[in-house]
């Protein structure tokens, strides 16, 4: 299941804690973010198990445009992550808001 960039961005906003990963590299991180923990698509294999906790809970997986984030997405998936929503878009859709 997805996310739009206005529902995520109204969560923000509330204040409300998510589980929010930015599967972007460093640089883009850098350049703008919204409050994500940094996992790049590479390592997010090798970094999984510091997700292990959060199998059953919502997660948010962002990107650019949302290519990666659906690639992370799917990945999760097939590693038992139950409830893991792709931001439609991306980074660049959020901004447009």
């Amino acid at each position: 299941m997805d996310i739009t960039v206005a529902d995520l961005k109204k969560r923000l906003e509330s204040g409300e804690k998510l589980n929010l990963i930015d599967v972007r590299e460093e640089y883009e991180y850098e350049a703008d973010n919204i409050g994500a923990q940094l996992v790049p698509l590479g390592d997010l294999p090798h970094r999984l198990v510091e997700f292990d906790a959060l199998k059953d809970q919502e997660i948010i997986v962002h990107c650019r445009s949302g290519k990666r984030s659906e690639t992370a997405q799917k990945f999760m998936q097939t590693q038992g992550y139950t409830n893991v929503r792709n931001v439609i878009g991306g980074i660049l859709a959020y901004r447009e808001l």
